[in-house]
């Protein structure tokens, strides 16, 4: 996977920070502070790139920082570059797990691959924060 930055507006809201990204309508994120907010709106990237990937819908090309417009209306308290991990296209592995680990996954998953692959962003999440 490719690392790829959209452009993120922090926005003051009440009870803290609303975060939108001008070039992926509907994607948005929150937080009580700045930090935090910054934080959440790299998850947010990340599922609208995994979910549109999924879907199999166009993404817009991230703008540069510097070229969107101020909005009026929009309480600014930051702009921002977030990251996250350009989707591919899928790769077929082999892979060797314990028989009842296999069976535990299919109890609550429909799709092995899928949970797998959450499971595995999830834990690579954790290790960035961590």
């Amino acid at each position: 996977m490719a690392s790829i930055y959209y452009p993120a507006i922090l926005e003051r809201a009440t009870g803290g920070f609303a975060v939108f990204f001008p070039d992926l309508p509907g994607c948005t994120s929150f937080g009580a502070t700045e930090q935090e907010a910054a934080e959440n709106a790299e998850e947010a990237l990340t599922g609208h790139l995994v979910v549109s990937a999924e879907y199999g819908d166009s993404l817009a090309a991230p703008s540069p920082l510097d070229t969107i417009p101020n909005d009026p209306e929009v309480e600014e308290a930051a702009r921002i570059l977030v990251r996250a991990e350009r989707p591919g296209k899928a790769v077929r592995i082999n892979i060797t797990l314990d028989e009842g680990l296999v069976a535990a996954i299919d109890r609550v998953a429909k799709n092995r691959s899928g949970f797998l692959a959450d499971a595995a962003r999830s834990a690579l999440r954790e290790k960035r924060v961590g």
